[in-house]
């Protein structure tokens, strides 16, 4: 599998869409390497962990968010199944499961129900190691302020308006993923 084929497939490589995506993906990529580097003891799938990170945000061009270049129809949240819905068509069903799972700390089916949200009705929480550790790197990542890094403090902020349960995940990989 060749992740910056099928990105091509979608984004024309001298778009600003693409220059994001590829940017932040890297980022992602990179982090979620080195995390799972330092766990050898969970025997993870370092290519499928780098493969999914390239991917997980493959589905931002059928959203409407004009800031990364991205014009489609749907609400920016949905970026993860519709990515999701892409990487099965084109044969990768564990790819997909990164990018629907990944959004915020993952979506629970009560969350998604309690604030209405327009995503399938489903459970969408990562599950696997390598999801949750992919999960965890793309929360220090923006697709708005490529250059930098958040840091753990600058997420619990964000990740706050979505409820206890989000931090409180976020704060559980802190501690197993990197010693926090």
């Amino acid at each position: 599998m060749e992740p910056f084929a099928i990105i091509q497939k979608y984004y024309a490589q001298d778009s600003e869409a693409y220059r994001i995506l590829t940017t932040h993906s890297r980022s992602v990529a990179d982090k979620a390497l080195a995390i799972a580097r330092r766990h050898p003891e969970l025997n993870l799938d370092l290519a499928f962990i780098e493969e999914a990170a390239l991917l997980h945000d493959i589905g931002v061009f059928r959203c409407d968010a004009p800031d990364i270049d991205c014009h489609g129809d749907a609400p920016y949240i949905c970026h993860g199944y519709l990515g999701a819905e892409l990487m099965r068509e084109e044969g990768f069903p564990r790819h997909a499961l990164v990018c629907e799972r990944h959004t915020g700390t993952g979506l629970s089916l009560k969350m998604i129900e309690e604030q209405k949200l327009p995503v399938p009705h489903r459970d969408m929480r990562p599950v696997s190691w390598e999801e949750q550790i992919i999960c965890f790197a793309d929360k220090f990542y923006s697709k708005t302020h490529l250059e930098r890094e958040k840091t753990p403090e600058k997420i619990r902020k964000s990740l706050s308006k979505y409820g206890e349960e989000t931090v409180l995940q976020f704060d559980a990989w802190c501690k197993l993923f990197l010693g926090e």
